[in-house]
């Protein structure tokens, strides 16, 4: 879309259409779509199961990655939807698959073990993200949260560099942090404080509260759950089983980085993806976002779908992040056959050309497109 084309399309019409396909997928939606999360649960839980199976035999990749895909399918796949409350109203849903009870409580590391806490990452991912996509207050945006790699000094190939570095550590050394922060925030605005302190160095010090907090809330019990108490189920293998089982978990922890990055990063950044500096002010201007803010991969079978976590839907979850998984693949041609309907462009491309798209935004090689240049 060229950005003066922007400007014309037909916003009242597009929410009209996008409403119509959205009320024909509410009156599809029903037991078949919770036993399809339902399998692919089943799925993630073999993969860990299988890893964890074969962890305490010697420290190995295989296992890393069985043990990654079952964390990583935990999150995307099952966290994900359920906090959005896709299947909250879906009668044959059990109490434990709605955002009410999901993850809540100690059932944390029953439903969802991982760095970030429950809350936080509704808060951030949500709410911030779904509603300020694309804008400076998007949590997610990876132009503005990388401005400090892209102003700098620094060699271009150094800057390639600390982005590959950064991908196996992305989840704790940024996503855990910045959801906490935001949660903070949210809370001090609820009770009428003044917004607290806030700094890098101060959010992971164990002297301000903000550190402590992310510390007992969020980086002490995920350390003990995944590399302490796990490991030491194998103890009555032997040392060497226990010492696998933990150099296995170290490395599947990395891959799941790796993954959930390759798969996230790029689904709201390249030269080609617009980022907005206004508010939305009608309902067809904030689809319109939606659709230019968002990419796609390659869609279309469970088993394709997966392994990307079905965020290769990007476009039609951000129009609709309430729907079950199984919609998605129904709505997708749909969607894209409205967006040629009102010549707006459908972004699908390769996951490797999207990455390499998104980290030449990251490193200040490309920018993001701005419709206020069309003006």
């Amino acid at each position: 879309m060229s950005l003066h084309s922007y400007q014309t399309v037909d916003r009242a019409q597009l929410a009209e259409d996008i409403d119509q396909l959205h009320q024909q997928a509410l009156a599809d939606i029903g037991p078949d779509d919770f036993k399809h999360l339902k399998s692919m649960e089943r799925w993630g839980k073999l993969c860990s199961l299988i890893g964890y199976g074969t962890a305490w035999l010697f420290p190995n990749p295989i296992s890393a990655l069985l043990i990654s895909q079952g964390s990583f399918t935990r999150w995307t796949q099952v966290a994900h939807p359920i906090v959005h409350k896709s299947y909250d109203k879906n009668t044959a849903v059990g109490a434990n698959y709605t955002s009410k009870t999901f993850g809540r409580g100690w059932r944390r590391f029953v439903d969802w073990p991982d760095w970030m806490t429950l809350p936080g990452w509704h808060h951030e991912h949500d709410l911030l993200h779904h509603y300020n996509l694309g804008e400076t207050t998007d949590p997610n945006n990876a132009q503005y949260n990388m401005e400090w790699l892209r102003q700098s000094k620094l060699p271009i190939g150094l800057r390639y560099a600390i982005v590959a570095f950064f991908s196996g550590i992305w989840k704790i050394s940024y996503y855990t942090p910045r959801t906490h922060k935001e949660l903070l925030l949210k809370n001090a605005r609820q009770q009428g404080r003044p917004a607290p302190v806030m700094t890098r160095v101060g959010a992971w010090s164990w002297f301000t509260p903000q550190g402590r907090s992310l510390w007992l809330q969020s980086v002490l019990p995920y350390i003990g759950y995944r590399f302490v108490l796990i490991p030491l189920l194998f103890l009555p293998l032997g040392s060497f089983a226990a010492t696998s089982v933990l150099l296995n978990s170290i490395l599947a922890e990395i891959f799941t980085n790796m993954h959930s990055f390759l798969v996230m990063m790029p689904n709201h950044a390249g030269d080609d993806v617009m980022a907005f500096e206004t508010k939305s002010d009608s309902k067809g201007e904030f689809y319109l976002r939606q659709i230019l803010g968002s990419v796609n991969y390659p869609t279309g079978s469970n088993f394709n779908d997966f392994f990307y976590g079905w965020l290769n839907y990007q476009i039609e979850h951000h129009l609709w992040p309430e729907m079950p998984l199984s919609q998605y693949q129904k709505l997708q041609p749909r969607v894209k056959a409205l967006c040629e309907k009102h010549n707006i462009p459908y972004c699908q491309d390769s996951i490797f050309k999207r990455l390499l798209k998104a980290v030449d935004i990251m490193v200040g090689k490309t920018s993001m497109l701005k419709p206020a240049v069309a003006q």
